[in-house]
C-alpha cells in the first residue's frame, strides 16, 4: 500500500513540476509552488487510480487528472489556513503560505492554482476526446466551488460554536471533503463513458469515502499528536467546529467510521479482486488515527 501511495505521489509531483515549470513565469509560482508541493500524501489521487483500476482507465491520464484535482486540494488548505477562516500557522510540518509568503500573496495563489486545474484538464495534451474533458470540467467545478468544497467551508465557520443535527453535520462534511472524492471515484466513469446510474452510484461512494476520511481527520485533532499531524491539533475544540466527535463522542464517532468504511466495502464486492486495492486504501485511511 505504501509504495503504491508513494509512487502516485511521486508520478503526481513530477507532472506538476513540469507543467509549472512550463507555465509563463509570475511572481505568484513560489508561492504556487509552496503549497502544492508540501509534502502532502496525495491521498485523492490514489482513489482515483484505485478506480481507474476496477474500470481499466489510462494510469498517466488517470495521474494527470489526479494532479489538477490536487492543485484544487491545495488550493483549499491555502485558503483555509488563513486568519479569516481557520487560523491555522503550520500546515504539514511547515508554515501556512501566508505566514510564508503573506495573506494576499496566498488568496492569489490559491486562486491561480485553481486555475491551473481546469487548464490541465483543457490541455491538448489529455489524450480524452472534448466531450469528456467538458464532463471533467464540469464535475470538478461543481465539486469545489459554492456546492462543494467552497459552500463546506462557509457552513464549517458558520457552525462553529454552535449546535448543529447529526444531519447538517455531515452534510458540511460531505461538502466540505467528500464533493472533491466524489469527484475522483467519477472521474475513471466519465472518461469510459459509463452510464450516469453508474457514476451516480460511484459519487455515492466518494462522498463516503471523504467522509470518512474528514472524521478520521476529526478524530486525529481530538487525540494525535502535532508532530506526527504535521499541524496543531486540539484546535477543533478550542473553535467550537461541528464535528461527529462533539455530538456523538470520541469512541462512538470511532465505531461511526468502521461502519462507514464496511458500508463502501460491502458496496464494492461486486468487483471483486479489482476492487482490491480501493479497500487497502479505505483500510490505511481508517487507521490513521491510531
Amino acid at each position: 500500500m505504501t509504495n503504491n501511495l508513494n509512487r502516485i505521489a511521486k508520478d503526481t509531483n513530477i507532472f506538476l513540476k513540469k507543467y509549472l515549470r512550463k507555465q509563463k513565469y509570475s511572481v505568484l509560482l513560489g508561492a504556487m509552488n509552496y503549497g502544492l508541493f508540501s509534502g502532502g500524501k496525495k491521498i485523492r489521487s490514489k482513489i482515483l487510480t484505485d478506480i481507474g483500476k476496477i474500470f481499466n482507465v489510462n494510469y498517466n491520464t488517470l495521474i494527470k487528472i489526479g494532479a489538477s484535482v490536487e492543485c484544487i486540494h491545495a488550493y483549499s488548505l491555502i485558503h483555509d489556513d488563513l486568519p479569516c477562516m481557520d487560523n491555522d500557522i503550520i500546515r504539514r510540518g511547515k508554515p501556512s503560505t501566508h505566514i510564508k509568503f503573506g495573506e494576499a500573496t496566498a488568496v492569489l495563489a490559491g486562486n491561480s492554482l485553481v486555475i491551473v486545474a481546469f487548464e490541465i484538464l483543457s490541455d491538448k495534451k489529455l489524450n480524452l476526446n472534448e466531450k469528456i474533458k467538458n464532463k471533467l470540467i464540469k464535475k470538478l467545478s461543481e465539486c469545489s466551488g459554492h456546492t462543494g468544497i467552497a459552500g463546506g467551508q462557509f457552513l464549517d465557520l458558520k457552525f462553529e460554536k454552535k449546535k448543529f443535527s447529526k444531519k447538517k453535520i455531515l452534510d458540511m462534511q460531505l461538502k466540505k471533503t467528500g464533493k472533491l472524492f466524489s469527484f475522483c471515484c467519477a472521474a475513471p466513469l466519465i472518461i469510459k463513458n459509463i452510464n450516469l446510474k453508474k457514476i451516480k452510484q460511484f459519487e455515492t461512494i466518494g462522498s463516503e469515502i471523504g467522509l470518512m476520511f474528514q472524521i478520521v481527520d476529526d478524530l486525529i485533532d481530538h487525540r494525535g499528536d502535532s508532530k506526527k499531524a504535521g499541524k496543531k491539533t486540539k484546535k477543533d475544540h478550542k473553535l467550537g467546529k461541528a464535528t461527529l466527535i462533539s455530538l456523538l463522542g470520541y469512541n462512538n464517532t470511532v465505531i461511526y467510521a468502521e461502519k462507514l468504511r464496511l458500508k463502501i466495502k460491502k458496496k464494492l464486492n461486486n468487483y471483486g479482486k479489482k476492487s482490491n486495492s480501493l479497500n487497502e486504501t479505505l483500510r490505511y485511511i481508517i487507521n490513521r488515527s491510531k
